[in-house]
């Protein structure tokens, strides 16, 4: 896999990458837009900090790009739904820098409460002035914390062993968490009114843009500080510059901006307002978060380049961490499962069902389900498809995906089935875990027991003595050699069966000669690439 780094990326991550004999990493540090545009086309991985914008027009540039790693939090350069649609899957790494942004966030805090940074410039310019510099204690402050996240808990924690009293606003979490916490979770414009000082953590989306505007502005107490680390355009800095002038606001602590590095003359003045301590996007620049985020996207690129689960994957379905052991191995069977029988129609489909039975029903099946459906269109269309498309691609070609979960399993103690339907065609398969390995249990209305393997063939005829013998015998001619058989039929003499693990491939011609020579109702010569060993 190539991999192209634009921008300065820990040692300690890099060498992760350097040490997978698959990975072949090209560091190209100060690109041009032009130049990123014209190179792109030849790399398959891409790794980015904040400067690079991987927006659609690069994506699409891009035509060999399989994955887009962002080394931090937030996703705001990447064009996510661009990607989706491409089959691009786009990673980051959500919690390598969370310390350094709390301490951070904090750092501004009490800088600002403190007036040290005027007060250190006073004293440098060779002036004693005890005075001007009256500093605010936190303790009995009411401190807003807009956002719950870890980087918000971990502020709202650190703010209550300073005395404060903090409350938070945040309409996606629960209100367990908010107690575990000990912070007191309130309506937005409550805090608004109430808080001392507000420092917010919030990502930057159509509901978040603006969140501090003039109207929040006038609602809250005078002499309010705020404090931004999360991202620019959360607050209106016009906005804010007015009421910093007016004095409703005493201070700021501004870490990112709407422009990076500023440009517009507004942007400029709010940075240069000698009540706001401006920082340059530092929050998360601590050494120890940048080698985090650097190990953590290197050893998800790695899993990728292995076909495991990826951790921190921003656009594919993930499990909660508690059940990926649990689940890992379904997912192996679930790609065998839709490889095998997506062999066995050779025609559009309509409808795939996927059903869950016994404990496998107890957990979140949707990973498994967008997993097998992207091994089973690989199967049927030219584009690339995997867990980041496979629903797009499946809606625009109008297959119905269903799922069905069952707590109950007939045989074994879990099950995955998958079923799919075309015009006049209906093809199911079962299958398990058993003993470590992946096992096909039943296929369409037979009773079967059988681990798949690369290359297989699979029979139907009419049972009747000597079928297995006249196969063995045109196997044998062509020195295809048997390694293992199944066979399965519901009555004697009626239709069987049988399914054949062989050492290698079957001919076309063979394979004609096989039916022709058993008479077979359905015969197929199964490739399949996923249960290679």
């Amino acid at each position: 896999m190539k991999i192209l780094v634009t921008e300065k990326l820990a040692k300690e991550g890099l060498l992760i990458l350097e040490k997978e004999p698959r990975a072949e990493l090209d560091v190209r540090l100060g690109m041009s837009r032009e130049e990123l545009l014209s190179a792109i086309g030849d790399y398959e991985g891409l790794i980015i900090r904040s400067a690079t914008k991987a927006d659609r027009e690069l994506l699409e540039a891009g035509k060999k790009l399989k994955l887009v790693a962002r080394a931090g939090v937030g996703l705001d350069n990447v064009d996510v739904k661009a990607a989706s649609e491409r089959g691009i899957i786009v990673c980051n790494a959500p919690f390598g820098n969370v310390n350094s942004v709390i301490e951070h966030t904090i750092a501004l805090i009490l800088s600002t409460c403190r007036k040290l940074v005027p007060a250190d410039a006073s004293l440098k310019s060779g002036a004693w002035d005890r005075n001007s510099y009256k500093a605010s204690e936190l303790k009995d402050k009411v401190v807003g914390v807009i956002g719950l996240s870890k980087i918000g808990g971990g502020v709202a924690t650190r703010l209550k062993a300073f005395g404060c009293e903090v409350i938070s606003s945040d309409p996606h979490i629960s209100e367990k968490r908010a107690e575990d916490l000990g912070v007191g979770l309130v309506p937005l414009d409550e805090l608004i009114r109430s808080a001392d000082i507000i420092t917010l953590h919030v990502p930057l989306t159509d509901g978040t843009r603006n969140l501090i505007n003039a109207e929040r502005l006038a609602q809250m107490k005078d002499g309010v500080m705020i404090f931004n680390t999360a991202r620019g355009g959360v607050i209106d800095e016009e906005a804010l510059l007015e009421a910093l002038q007016n004095g409703k606001v005493a201070g700021a602590g501004i870490d990112v901006w709407t422009e990076e590095p500023p440009q517009t003359e507004k942007v400029k003045q709010l940075i240069g307002h000698e009540r706001v301590l401006s920082i340059p996007h530092l929050a998360a620049s601590s050494v120890e978060a940048q080698i985090n985020v650097s190990i953590d996207v290197c050893k998800d690129i790695v899993r990728y380049i292995n076909e495991q689960p990826l951790t921190y994957a921003a656009n594919i379905p993930r499990f909660d961490s508690a059940e990926m052991d649990r689940m890992r191995p379904f997912l192996n069977l679930v790609n065998i499962m839709a490889e095998f029988v997506a062999q066995l129609a050779d025609t559009n489909l309509n409808k795939v069902t996927f059903g869950y039975q016994g404990q496998v029903a107890d957990c979140d099946c949707n990973p498994l389900t967008v997993c097998g459906l992207a091994s089973l269109l690989n199967n049927k269309v030219e584009q690339d498809v995997n867990m980041v498309n496979a629903s797009l691609i499946a809606e625009d070609m109008g297959i119905a995906v269903a799922v069905e979960q069952t707590d109950s399993a007939e045989t074994f103690s879990s099950t995955v089935s998958i079923t799919i339907e075309g015009p006049d065609v209906r093809r199911s398969i079962t299958g398990t875990h058993f003993e470590g390995q992946p096992r096909i249990v039943q296929l369409r209305d037979y009773r079967v027991d059988f681990a798949p393997e690369e290359h297989m063939l699979l029979i139907t005829y009419v049972d009747r003595p000597g079928m297995i013998g006249k196969i063995g015998q045109v196997m044998g001619e062509h020195e295809i050699n048997i390694a293992a058989m199944n066979l399965g039929r519901k009555q004697k003499q009626g239709e069987a069966m049988v399914i054949l693990s062989l050492d290698s491939a079957v001919p076309g011609n063979v394979v004609d000669e096989i039916g022709r020579t058993v008479d077979a109702n359905f015969i197929k010569y199964l490739h399949l690439v996923k249960a290679r060993n």
